[in-house]
């Protein structure tokens, strides 16, 4: 990555089975290159289970409760995968609303493996090539979204990518649109 996101303030929204490697690992990324993330959650906690795998995997701090977070605090937002994670999320109004807003200000919105079925909630898939993991893919159809099977599909402030194998396109791919 050649230019640095020094300022920028990513935020993560996640709850508890989000998929271990699609929240750490882009958030790794974004902060080695200067970029601020905040792990946004709908959870009580302080912290929220990771899935790894086949099983349970690490806690992630919370940053920011869901209730008190605005999209106009931040740049961009990231939507990582697991089954668990956006399939709880896509029932939690808030959830939707943040999203929507960003979608509504232009900002990147980067959704992996099943987070896309967010964009499905909101409406940001409609008329948007994407991409997600292969069993997420008539949904996307079905919800007027031309799918593709690609490691990342960028259409306009829409970024989505596959499975953790892509983490490194998806990533770069979010900082290019900041």
């Amino acid at each position: 990555m050649a230019q640095r996101l020094d300022g920028k303030k990513i935020a993560i929204l996640a709850t508890h089975g989000f998929e271990q490697s699609e929240l750490t690992d882009p958030k790794k990324l974004l902060e080695g290159w200067g970029a601020t993330t905040s792990v946004v959650s709908p959870a009580k906690e302080g912290s929220i289970k990771g899935w790894k795998e086949k099983d349970w995997g690490d806690e992630v701090t919370v940053d920011l409760a869901l209730a008190d977070a605005n999209a106009e605090d931040f740049d961009a937002l990231l939507l990582p995968g697991g089954q668990m994670n956006p399939d709880a999320l896509r029932i939690e109004p808030s959830a939707l609303a943040f999203i929507e807003a960003f979608g509504k200000a232009g900002k990147p919105v980067a959704a992996i493996c099943h987070g896309p079925w967010l964009l499905i909630d909101t409406g940001l898939a409609k008329g948007k090539q994407v991409t997600s993991w292969p069993s997420v893919r008539r949904d996307l159809e079905n919800a007027g979204a031309q799918w593709r099977d690609a490691e990342v599909v960028v259409d306009g402030t829409l970024i989505t990518s596959r499975k953790p194998d892509d983490i490194p396109a998806f990533s770069e791919a979010l900082a290019k649109a900041l």
